[in-house]
């Protein structure tokens, strides 16, 4: 959450990411600023309670394309199938998902900065593309620390540095099998959004600060064939533009 500035609001499919967080706010009373959102749950009706309990502006602000929204999903919740034959039902109901999920990103980005996790900022294929998608219309993902902000596109914006909390990852100090959650979900994360960084400087010229990542990244896990490839094409493009600069 460090990188997530004050009244933030963040979108995941990630409950690895939502889980802490939704703790962190109704347990430990922290960030309670951050307007977090999963949008998984959003396909259920009893998640509007909460979100309408714990975020009541930003709900009132777009209620009505949520209001549209919830029409549709709670006759969904009553019967499933009937949305299942109807095309129509099926088509709109999902259109108004969308609508809504771009209102919550349009009304909250007047006032403060909106985040995406990376399920998110790098679906342009599966489920919920369409959401990605339709961000990637007017916003470049600018990576920001384990997010990615939607910012201004077409231009360049300054990642933030954050010193990420890799302690018990990769130093051998907690132990963990193959198998763990810190092995399958925790460290791709750290690892894949410190190659996007790197991807991110690199895509700008940036080429030092590239290479700081992508180091990064392989000093987590040396084996790591994206970071790998991405460092080596990052060198490549550096010699090229220096060798473009020579007379």
């Amino acid at each position: 959450q460090s990188t997530i500035e004050p009244n933030g609001m963040l979108f995941t499919r990630d409950w690895q990411v939502y889980s802490p967080m939704w703790y962190l706010r109704e347990i430990e009373h922290q960030r309670t600023d951050v307007v977090a959102i999963d949008i998984n749950q959003l396909r259920r009706s009893w998640y509007f309670d909460y979100l309408r309990r714990a975020y009541p502006e930003v709900m009132e602000a777009a209620r009505e394309q949520v209001d549209a929204f919830l029409e549709d999903l709670r006759h969904w919740e009553q019967d499933p199938d009937l949305y299942n034959r109807d095309l129509t039902l099926n088509g709109r109901i999902n259109t108004r998902f969308y609508d809504m999920l771009n209102a919550l990103v349009t009304i909250h980005q007047r006032t403060a900065p909106v985040y995406v996790t990376e399920d998110i900022a790098t679906n342009f294929q599966g489920q919920d593309s369409e959401f990605t998608k339709s961000l990637d219309k007017s916003n470049s993902f600018v990576p920001q620390g384990l997010v990615f902000q939607l910012m201004s596109k077409g231009e360049y914006h300054e990642p933030a540095s954050p010193v990420l909390a890799t302690r018990g990852l990769a130093d051998g100090s907690v132990k963990y099998t193959d198998d763990d959650v810190v092995a399958l979900k925790v460290m791709p994360v750290y690892l894949r959004m410190l190659v996007n960084r790197g991807r991110y400087l690199a895509a700008y010229g940036r080429y030092d600060q590239a290479t700081e990542a992508f180091n990064a990244a392989l000093a987590l896990k040396p084996d790591f064939k994206y970071a790998q490839q991405s460092l080596s094409e990052a060198q490549a493009a550096q010699r090229k533009q220096e060798a473009a600069k020579k007379p």
